[in-house]
């Protein structure tokens, strides 16, 4: 026989707990909403900024974009020596991604060098206080790094760079120059490579952090050694996120301005000659050099340099999720 329990009588001590449950209910209900409408502002409040900052590029930039060669000359939006706008800017870019790339080259072995150390190899005390200085490096002002680069760097590596041009040069058909104040590409690249490192080994690190244990125990049940265990579980593991970390580099070295303008000789033009000055500058740095000056039409072509940046800025990191997400699909499948 089934029993039919009654309803908690008005007053009872049932009846009591009934009704704090449902205030309670409803005001996690109220607060969930309130949550919800925070996070998806704070989303389209994102896309917003990311939106106006791309009109703002477009709109400015526009009248340079559409001006005649013509115009340009004639109103001084281009330096001296450019007949057109794309003259100008293919330098820039060109000077910007070279240095970028050398110091992603530079820094993400390393990065990801350290961040194996810190995660598999030290001591959990050393890990630690290895990844504390680390960090630290990424709280120094650009403008530090720009001092310690033009004073200290570029005259002790200004030999190094000279060794290496002469040792170059003797190649057969092979004429590399280099500049004895080290104010050059390649120093310039260095500086952003330490730069950059905190950020690709932060990421690394984390990613390696989180290698399932029974990966790791299953190579070593089978007689690897540590830097087998490494080498088939560790780094196949964090490999997409060494990627997104490298990216996540890679932008930072795109749009660094202090530094670079600090350090780099500039020279707009198409070269590989690293080790000389007056060769090479980015979009960053040259915005920065010449915008407090600029009048008119000059401004909308500094601004259009702007747009080049941005549109780089985001080709990059679409690039880094496709690639991240191929990854993750190969690995799923496998």
């Amino acid at each position: 026989m089934t029993t039919i329990d009654s309803p908690p009588q008005p007053g009872s001590v049932a009846a009591k707990r009934s009704r704090r449950r449902m205030r309670h209910r409803d005001t996690e209900r109220g607060f969930s909403r309130v949550f919800r409408a925070i996070a998806t502002g704070a989303g389209v409040l994102l896309l917003l900024v990311l939106a106006a900052v791309a009109l703002f590029l477009v709109v400015r930039g526009w009248a340079a974009l559409t001006a005649s060669d013509e115009q340009l000359q004639a109103t001084g939006g281009l330096p001296a020596g450019f007949t057109n706008l794309a003259e100008y800017i293919g330098p820039l870019i060109f000077g910007t991604l070279l240095a970028a790339i050398l110091a992603l080259a530079l820094a993400t072995p390393v990065a990801v060098g350290i961040a194996l150390f810190v995660s598999h190899y030290a001591p959990r005390r050393l890990g630690g206080a290895v990844g504390f200085v680390i960090d630290l490096l990424a709280a120094i002002p650009s403008v530090v790094f720009g001092l310690w680069g033009v004073q200290t760097l570029a005259p002790v590596i200004a030999p190094v760079w000279r060794w290496i041009a002469n040792a170059l040069s003797l190649l057969p058909g092979v004429s590399v120059e280099y500049t004895p104040t080290g104010r050059a590409l390649a120093t310039t690249s260095v500086v952003l490579a330490i730069m950059i490192l905190p950020i690709i080994t932060a990421v690394s690190r984390e990613v390696f952090k989180q290698t399932p244990r029974l990966h790791e125990e299953a190579a070593l049940a089978l007689g690897a050694t540590r830097w087998e265990v490494v080498r088939t579980a560790v780094l196949p593991f964090g490999r997409s996120g060494v990627i997104s970390a490298a990216m996540l580099g890679l932008g930072r070295a795109l749009g660094e301005t202090m530094a670079v303008l600090m350090i780099l000789s500039p020279g707009l033009g198409y070269s590989l000659q690293i080790f000389a000055a007056g060769k090479h500058t980015t979009i960053a740095a040259n915005i920065a050099a010449n915008f407090p000056e600029a009048s008119g039409l000059a401004v909308n072509t500094l601004i259009a340099t702007g747009l080049a940046l941005f549109v780089i800025t985001l080709a990059v990191n679409m690039a880094a999720r496709a690639i991240v997400a191929r990854r993750k699909d190969f690995s799923g499948a496998n």
